[in-house]
Order: C-alpha cells, then sequence, then structure tokens
C-alpha cells in the first residue's frame, strides 16, 4: 500500500482528506445533539468555540508528525511508548476505525431506509456500498484522494445552494437571547460540539503519504476551517428556522429543515432526495478513509499483506454494523465512538508530543 511512489498527495488533497473525514453522517443530525445538551439557541456559539479548539489540537498533532515524517502514528508511538504498549495502542486505534466504519455503513443504510428505499432489507443497502468501499482502498491513498477532490465540490455547491435556498424561514428572533443562560450551558455543550469534528486526528496516519512537508500549517486550518463553517452556517440556518423546540425533537433536523420548502419553477422543487444522495456519497468517502486507516494499521503492526487485512475486514465490518437494533441503538453507538474519540485524540497526540519533545532534549544533553 506505501510502497508505490504513486502513493504520495499533495497539501490540497490532504485537505480534502480531512474536511471529507470530518463531514460524515454527523451534519445531519449535530443541530438536534448540540440543543439537546445546551437547551439554548447559542448552539452555534459552542461550535465556534469547539472548532477553534479543534484546530488548536490538529496543529499540534502536525507537528508531532512533523517530528516523524516518514512514519505514521503505527509506527511512531512504537518509538515513543516501546513497542508492546505502541502495539496495543495501535490496535485500540484499529479497534475504533472498524466500529467508526461500521457506524457510517449503518448510518447510510438506516437513512436510505427511511428516505429512498423504504422497505429494502439493511444487507442489500449495505453490502454494494462495503464492496465499493473495498475496492477503491486497494487503489490506496492516492485513489482515494483523487475521489475526495470529486465528492467534496458537488457537496459544497448542492449544500450550501439547498441551505441558502430555505433562508426565507429563518426568523433571528430564534436565535434570541444570546447567551440568555450565561456561559455555562455553552461550556457544558462544548464536548457535544466538539465530538462532530472528530476526524480531525486524519494527519496521524496521512502525513507519510504527502509530498510538501514542510509549509503544511494550511492543512489543519482549512481542513478543520472548511467544516467548522459547514456546521456553523447549518447549526444557524437549522435554529433559526425550526427554533430550539422543534430542533430538538426532530431525528435529521437538517433534513427536516429541507424539506419544509419548496422552490415552485426548478428542476428540482424539493431537495431532500437530492441532499441525501449527495450526503450518501460524503458517508461513503469516511467509511472508506476509516477502512483504509484500518488497514493501513494492521499492515504496519504485523507486516503482512494489505490484501488479507481488507478482505478480513470487511465481514467484520458488516457484522459490528448490524449490532445496534434500531435507530436510537444507533445514535447511542455514534456516542460511544464520539466519547471514545475525544479521549483518544485528543489525550493521546499531546501526550506523545510531550513525550518527544522530553526524549529530543535528554538526548541533545547526553
Amino acid at each position: 500500500m506505501t510502497s508505490s511512489p504513486l502513493d504520495r498527495i499533495t497539501s490540497h488533497q490532504a485537505v480534502m482528506f480531512i474536511t471529507n473525514f470530518i463531514l460524515g453522517a454527523g451534519i445531519l443530525t449535530l443541530p438536534r445533539t448540540t440543543t439537546e445538551k445546551i437547551k439554548t439557541p447559542d448552539s452555534w456559539i459552542a461550535v465556534i468555540v469547539s472548532g477553534l479548539i479543534i484546530i488548536l489540537v490538529a496543529v499540534i498533532i502536525l507537528k508531532l508528525c512533523q517530528r516523524y515524517p516518514t512514519e505514521t502514528f503505527f509506527q511512531f508511538n512504537q518509538r515513543l511508548l516501546g513497542k508492546w504498549i505502541g502495539s496495543m495502542l495501535s490496535l485500540t486505534v484499529v479497534c475504533y476505525y472498524i466500529a467508526l466504519s461500521a457506524y457510517e455503513v449503518r448510518t447510510m443504510a438506516e437513512t436510505t431506509r427511511l428516505f429512498l428505499l423504504q422497505g429494502t432489507p439493511p444487507w442489500a443497502i449495505m453490502m454494494p456500498f462495503l464492496w465499493i468501499g473495498l475496492y477503491l482502498v486497494q487503489g490506496g491513498v492516492n485513489a482515494i484522494a483523487r475521489l475526495l477532490e470529486i465528492i467534496f465540490p458537488i457537496t459544497v455547491l448542492f449544500f450550501l445552494l439547498v441551505m441558502f435556498l430555505g433562508i426565507e424561514l429563518f426568523e433571528v428572533d430564534n436565535l434570541r437571547p444570546v447567551l440568555g443562560s450565561g456561559v455555562k450551558p455553552v461550556l457544558n455543550g462544548l464536548t457535544t460540539s466538539s465530538l462532530s469534528f472528530a476526524g480531525f486526528e486524519i494527519l496521524l496516519f496521512i502525513y507519510m503519504f504527502m509530498k510538501e512537508k514542510n509549509k503544511v500549517i494550511k492543512v489543519p486550518l482549512l481542513g478543520v476551517g472548511i467544516p467548522f463553517i459547514f456546521y456553523t452556517i447549518t447549526v444557524v440556518i437549522v435554529i433559526g428556522s425550526l427554533s430550539v423546540d422543534s430542533v430538538v425533537s426532530q431525528t435529521w433536523p437538517v433534513l427536516t429543515f429541507i424539506r419544509s420548502f419548496e422552490i415552485t419553477g426548478l428542476l428540482f422543487e424539493r431537495f431532500d432526495s437530492l441532499i441525501l444522495v449527495i450526503w450518501i456519497m460524503q458517508i461513503f468517502a469516511t467509511y472508506v478513509i476509516a477502512l483504509f486507516i484500518a488497514t493501513l494499521g494492521l499492515h504496519q503492526i504485523f507486516s503482512k499483506n494489505t490484501h488479507v487485512f481488507i478482505y478480513s475486514l470487511l465481514p467484520l465490518i458488516y457484522l459490528v454494523s448490524m449490532i445496534p437494533k434500531n435507530i436510537n441503538e444507533v445514535f447511542k453507538m455514534a456516542d460511544m465512538i464520539g466519547n471514545f474519540a475525544f479521549y483518544l485524540f485528543f489525550i493521546i497526540p499531546m501526550v506523545l508530543f510531550i513525550i518527544s519533545k522530553v526524549k529530543e532534549r535528554i538526548y541533545e544533553k547526553m
């Protein structure tokens, strides 16, 4: 997977990796999850603060990766923590990405069954999704990057277009009063809103593949900054259009907002199906990246052929995706994955960065 000289990506493609990985299924439920926690119209403030914190953490991750430019997280953590602890940590990260892949696949199946293909068995929806992703991962990081470059502009164009077409429903009073209950509710919601940025850590695994490794500060800034803008616009418009009470009561508030207006005279008068088709591509991108990282991790831990791991992971991902019995359990699964990612990728990279700095100073004194 890493032996070919074609397996290299540009800074622009690295930005696409981070952005597309963050923009998974979470944006469809983000207004509800943040508002449920905060219970005020100030969810957009929590999203902004969380986004700024995530950008800072992503820059720290970049600085860590620049210390080991020819290695991924799976390799340099063993150098810093020792072989056994590093291997256990790497296997934990692989398990996380297997669970994330399963969640994305199941979410895709649930939204497709609910809005597009009612009555279709989940396995019939998931199987093509799984196999196409396997085929793409076999092509390596460069093939994935080219797909992301196709998906992203389509997502930006149609999503922002549809969001602003419904701007006539927006009422600024639904966002008032600003900080009416003080700062405490916003602080309570920072954890929940930060979880929506899960995926910023992708730089730990793709930095090794980048062609330009020196002046790449724009990669974490743009990679997290673009979803940051997406999320802020989405939360402001959806809460401003539906109100706090309505957002909290909806399973998929973004889709509810899109279904609440029609534009006559256009090629499409209702846009929910169009957005779902586009967002299925976005979920597919997240699934493919997670599968790629899990496969890469197993390859670098055990030094075996990647094809063995790709084909063995597919049935495992399917089995894990079928564990939730209904949509509520799918959301619980998302919370568990998000909370795990919060502690894993907020704390561990900072610890590794500190260890690397300490070891560097020790070597300098010797």
